[in-house]
């Protein structure tokens, strides 16, 4: 069998990895291009591990960039990104991930498509799946992306500089609205478990975030214990899909994609025990979270998931505001997952119209792992 050989870049974004592509380079076809990104990535795999392509057997590290020239004139950048599932031939373009967000900035700028003087750089990207804007800040020295930093992110070793992403307006990104019914809350009728309050939200990827408490969790279990259980995986993801018919993403059940909408259990601040053995400190944080991704728990916590979570908190009504830490408002919400703690902010407000996301921040790190060129089996 031969082999064909395409430009790209492996890079680590926040707590995910991806391959990046510039649009240049692939098939603009997405008939040609989903089996390609499946070649790439070493999908389908009924082994779930991926050995024959660049994924790692979860879903942060099974996914694609494509970046190419603005076709907005607010943007120096178009950011488009590929979800590939692991054991199915399945590639998902509907969402955003967060994560590799923060290394599209750096990418544009090392590859010459953004020049930036030294200093602080802005590029402005067109995050093409949901047709929304996100400004990347992050220093420059020489022309390239700086790399080196003391800014530490929980789920990553070591630390690096720190990227700024402001997600503008991340409200209605595959729905028309932030709430896409309108309510803080609703009642999902769940087959095998019953009426369950629930509050659907479209921020940055549509999420449905649900008490953990009333499945009978605490909400600071482990991914390994969640993924142990196959009763609770099938549950949630029943609830998912329930939830993806009520917000329009789908006609019925079968028909709601894997990766949107995500599902998350949420709980009070806990001395939940994170993935490195450290337990945390509950005055540290003001809300905890496990959420789901394609179909598995978490490592940590996918970036749009936590800017989902940030955003429903400031939302009068919502399970997640009736389970977070209340006292002054502050500018920042700290977010307990399986890895540790990340802050995120979200500005929030609520008019005539109903509840408006006017944007939602966050701070990662990323750096350049490889560069070459990806083999892909003809």
């Amino acid at each position: 069998m031969s082999q064909a050989f395409i430009p790209a870049v492996f890079m680590r974004g926040g707590s995910s990895k991806g391959v990046f592509l510039h649009a240049r380079d692939v098939p603009g076809d997405r008939a040609a291009l989903d089996p390609l990104l499946l070649a790439v990535l070493g999908s389908p795999d009924p082994y779930g591990r991926q050995l024959d392509g660049m994924g790692g057997g979860i879903s942060s590290l099974s996914k694609a960039v494509i970046i190419g020239p603005p076709t907005r004139a607010d943007a120096d950048v178009d950011y488009t990104f590929a979800q590939v599932a692991v054991d199915r031939p399945v590639v998902d373009w509907k969402g955003n991930c967060g994560n590799l967000s923060a290394a599209v900035g750096p990418f544009a700028v090392d590859e010459g498509l953004v020049r930036a003087a030294d200093g602080e750089a802005l590029v402005r990207i067109h995050q093409v799946n949901t047709r929304k804007l996100i400004h990347a800040r992050f220093p420059v020295q020489g022309d390239r992306a700086v790399v080196q930093g003391d800014f530490a992110i929980a789920g990553v070793a070591g630390t690096g500089a720190r990227i700024r992403l402001d997600f503008l307006d991340p409200g209605g990104t595959q729905t028309p609205h932030l709430l896409p019914t309108g309510n803080a809350a609703d009642t999902l009728d769940i087959p095998g478990h019953g009426p369950l309050r629930a509050t659907l939200v479209d921020a940055a990827n549509p999420a449905v975030f649900i008490d953990a408490a009333d499945l009978g969790l605490t909400g600071g279990e482990l991914p390994e214990e969640i993924e142990a259980r196959a009763d609770l995986l099938a549950l949630l993801d029943r609830i998912r899909r329930i939830a993806g018919v009520t917000m329009g993403l789908g006609a019925t059940p079968d028909r709601v994609g894997l990766a949107s909408p995500r599902v998350a259990l949420v709980a009070p601040p806990l001395a939940a025990r994170t993935l490195d053995g450290r337990v945390l400190d509950p005055a540290a944080h003001d809300i905890t979270v496990r959420m789901l991704s394609m179909e598995r728990p978490h490592r940590a916590v996918p970036m749009t998931g936590a800017m989902g979570l940030a955003v429903a908190c400031r939302i009068a009504g919502s399970v997640p505001h009736a389970l977070m830490r209340q006292g002054p408002r502050v500018e920042e919400i700290r977010v307990g997952h399986a890895s540790g703690i990340v802050a995120v902010g979200a500005e929030v407000r609520q008019a005539n119209t109903g509840w408006h996301a006017e944007s939602a921040v966050v701070f990662r790190t990323a750096r350049r792992l490889m560069q070459g060129q990806v083999a892909i089996p003809l």
